[in-house]
């Protein structure tokens, strides 16, 4: 029997396991699996995320209406969206002419960048050494680690400040900057992410020569680029809104950060809506802009994360 090109039925080649169930993964997680590909479906959704976004941008944009206007407006309860005596910047003026604003928001830049370089460093090197370092007692030692985020940090106001004021660090910044700088939550998640890099990569390094502290400059950290992104904007955020701690380690107006020099002008002035208003826009045009030119690899680094460092 001949068999010709037309007869021959050949078998269709199989995908490779690994593509197979990556396929079904991307199948599984389509937008169209989870919502419905139908013009409802779309419009439904475009809906709820448009009333999320009006839920979250109300607050802002009232708190900008209200720094937009006189005081007597401002202060009334009856008024509205428009001012009767018409919108003005005199708020933002009072601020910058009687406040210390822009000296505040330069001691909380470099409070918070201090905070941010010397968390990740910390947290990097000690989430390394609990991932790649077998010592005696590395199991109880990390297992306190992680028992330590459940302390609420408020415990801990009155044995810091003790320890300030026995080394001379009380209204000095290196007072509000170390005591901030142990972050057991980083370590935690360092640690994670530094499990999932495959361990043939640093012993390549090593055959090559590489000593430890050159396969984690060189081969570790490159690899953790997103993370550690993700890492320093969170610990950079907490530190720009930490109230708490500046506030009882500082008395110094000159040293005060942006939060507890705003809670002295308040203090100072009288409850002033319309100035307590600008003010906090001040305050967060910072982090909006951080949010802003970084949301890329803050979202980058959570899928990261999620996919376990794959």
């Amino acid at each position: 029997m001949t068999m010709t090109a037309d007869t021959l039925i050949r078998p269709k080649a199989r995908p490779a396991r690994g593509a197979e169930s990556r396929a079904r993964v991307r199948r599984s997680t389509r937008p169209q699996q989870v919502l419905g590909s139908g013009i409802g479906a779309k419009v439904g959704a475009w809906a709820a995320l448009g009333l999320m976004a009006l839920m979250w941008l109300a607050p802002i944009a009232w708190a900008l209406v209200t720094s937009l206007k006189t005081e007597p407006d401002a202060a009334s309860v009856g008024d509205g969206w428009i001012p009767e005596h018409g919108f003005t910047a005199a708020a933002y003026g009072k601020i910058f002419s009687q406040g210390k604003i822009p000296m505040w928001a330069l001691n909380s830049f470099f409070v918070a960048a201090m905070v941010t370089v010397l968390t990740v460093a910390v947290s990097a090197l000690a989430a390394y050494g609990f991932s790649r370092t077998l010592f005696r007692g590395r199991r109880l030692l990390f297992a306190a680690t992680i028992a330590s985020i459940m302390v609420p940090p408020q415990i801990l106001i009155v044995p810091l400040f003790r320890e300030m004021l026995s080394l001379n660090l009380v209204d000095t910044y290196a007072g509000m900057i170390l005591p901030q700088v142990v972050a057991p939550p980083m370590v935690y998640i360092l640690k994670r992410f530094f499990d999932a890099i495959p361990r043939e990569l640093e012993e390549a390094a090593r055959l090559d020569g590489a000593s430890n502290a050159r396969v984690f400059l060189s081969v570790v950290l490159p690899l953790s680029r997103p993370i550690l992104s993700a890492v320093a904007i969170f610990v950079f955020i907490g530190a720009w809104n930490n109230f708490l701690w500046p506030f009882i380690s500082t008395s110094d107006q000159s040293l005060m950060t942006l939060p507890v020099g705003l809670a002295t002008v308040k203090d100072s002035y009288g409850l002033q809506y319309a100035q307590l208003a600008a003010s906090g826009l001040l305050a967060s045009v910072p982090l909006i802009l951080v949010f802003m030119i970084f949301q890329r690899q803050m979202v980058r680094s959570v899928a990261t994360t999620g996919l376990g460092g794959q």
